[in-house]
C-alpha cells in the first residue's frame, strides 16, 4: 500500500512495485485518512507512508493503522530535513519497522536510482520476514517458497541455517581496546538498546559505530545515542584522535576508517564510492582497523540487509581479533549478522539482549 499525498511519487513507487515478479501494489493512496479507513479491505502486507500529508499525516496514521493490524510493516518515507528525521526516529519508536529518505527532486538520476533500489529492497527483505513470522509452518532459519499474494511474497532464505551447529572461532586471548559496531536495518533501536547497556565499556575503550543511514539521520541518531548511553556521541570529525569514554559514529554518505597519527589513532573520513551498495560501509571501517590495533579488536555486527562487515570481520578474525553477531530471532533483518554467521567467522551469535552484558565480560578480562 502507497500512502502519499504526491501523485508523482505515488505513480513512481507504484510503478516500481509493480515491476517486481514478487510484489503487486494493493492500493495507492493520497491521505493517511484514506489508509486508516480501508486497511482493514486492502489487508496490505507492507505500507510506504509518507510523513507529511493533509487530512492525517504518517506519524498520526501510524499508531492507527497498527492498532487495525497489528503485523503490518510499515516504512516511513520522507525528504532529508531534521524535522523529518526526527519524525522518522519517533515512528520507529512507535512500531514502524524502517524509513527510508525521498530524493529532493525524482529528476536527480542518481538520488532516484538510490530511492528506487532501497525502497525495493526493504520492502522485499521487511515484507518477507513478517509472512514467514506469521505462517506458523515456517522454519526460523527457512523462508516458504514463493507465492503469489496481495503486497509481498516470501523470498526463499539464502541458505538453511541451523544456527547451533555451525562453526564457532574461539574469542581471541588478546585484550580488546577497541568495539566496532556495524549495523543496517533495524539498527537504530539495537543500537540504542546497546549503548544503554555498555557504559563501563565505553568508559575505558572508544566505540566506534557505522550505520547504514543517510546525511542529517546520523546527526540525531548520535544525539539518540549520547542519551540512551550517558556518555559523549557524536559524529566523527575527519582528522580527530579517537579516544576512550566516547562513541564515534560514521556521518551519512561518508566511510569512516582510522588511521595511524603518531602514536594516537585518528578518524579518516573519505568520500569515496559506495561499498556493499552502502556509504558509510561498514567493511572500511573494519578493514582499517586491523592496522591501528591488529588482533585487539571487538567486532559486533548487527541487524541489517546485506553482507557489508562480513568481509571486514573475516579479516578481524584473520589478525585474531573476534566477531560477534546478533541472532536471527532478535534481528529485523538478519542479512549482515547471518552472512557473519555463515562464514562460520563469529565467536557467539547471540540474541540483542545478551550481547551488551557479554561484552562488558570480556573487556573485563574473561575470555570465554
Amino acid at each position: 500500500m502507497v500512502v502519499d499525498d504526491s501523485v508523482v511519487i505515488r505513480g513512481m513507487i507504484s510503478r516500481w512495485i509493480g515491476a517486481e515478479p514478487d510484489m503487486e501494489v494493493s492500493a495507492s493512496l493520497r491521505t493517511g485518512l484514506d489508509a486508516v479507513n480501508q486497511i482493514e479491505r486492502i489487508k496490505p502486507d507492507v505500507a510506504v507512508l509518507d510523513i507529511e500529508m493533509p487530512e492525517l499525516d504518517g506519524i498520526s496514521a501510524l499508531p492507527q493503522l497498527l492498532a487495525k493490524k497489528r503485523d503490518l510493516v510499515i516504512i516511513m518515507a520522507s525528504t532529508l530535513t531534521r524535522r523529518n528525521a526526527e519524525i522518522s526516529f519517533k515512528a520507529l519508536s512507535l512500531g514502524a519497522s524502517d524509513y527510508i529518505p525521498k530524493p529532493e527532486s525524482t529528476r536527480e538520476a542518481t538520488a532516484a536510482e538510490t530511492f528506487h533500489h532501497d525502497l525495493i529492497q526493504k520492502i522485499r527483505h521487511l515484507g518477507a520476514r513478517a509472512r514467514r513470522r506469521a505462517s506458523p509452518a515456517a522454519s526460523p532459519s527457512m523462508a516458504p517458497a514463493p507465492e503469489r499474494a496481495r503486497g509481498v511474497s516470501a523470498q526463499p532464505a539464502a541458505a538453511p541455517v541451523a544456527q547451533l551447529q555451525l562453526a564457532r572461532q574461539p574469542f581471541s586471548m588478546l585484550a580488546p581496546r577497541v568495539l566496532l559496531i556495524g549495523s543496517s536495518t533495524g539498527g537504530p533501536q539495537a543500537l540504542m538498546t546497546l549503548v544503554a547497556d555498555i557504559g563501563p565499556v565505553i568508559d575505558r575503550f572508544p566505540v566506534l559505530i557505522t550505520q547504514h543511514m543517510p546525511p542529517t539521520f546520523t546527526t540525531i541518531l548520535a544525539e539518540h545515542l549520547g542519551r540512551a548511553s550517558r556518555r559523549p556521541a557524536h559524529e566523527a570529525i575527519d582528522g580527530e584522535i579517537v579516544k576512550p569514554g566516547r562513541i564515534y559514529l560514521a556521518p551519512g554518505g561518508r566511510h569512516m576508517r582510522v588511521v595511524r597519527h603518531g602514536a594516537e589513532t585518528a578518524i579518516a573520513l573519505d568520500d569515496g564510492p559506495p561499498v556493499n551498495f552502502c556509504k558509510p560501509a561498514v567493511d572500511p571501517l573494519f578493514n582499517s582497523a586491523i592496522d591501528v590495533w591488529q588482533g585487539g579488536i571487538m567486532s559486533v555486527i548487527l541487524t541489517g540487509m546485506g553482507s557489508d562487515g562480513m568481509r571486514g570481520g573475516k579479516e578481524i578474525v584473520a589478525a585474531g581479533g573476534s566477531v560477534i553477531a546478533q541472532d536471527e530471532a532478535t534481528s529485523v533483518v538478519w542479512g549482515m549478522p547471518g552472512a557473519a554467521t555463515n562464514a562460520g567467522i563469529c565467536a557467539a551469535v547471540l540474541p540483542l539482549n545478551q550481547i551488551a552484558p557479554k561484552l562488558v565480560r570480556l573487556f573485563s578480562g574473561d575470555r570465554s
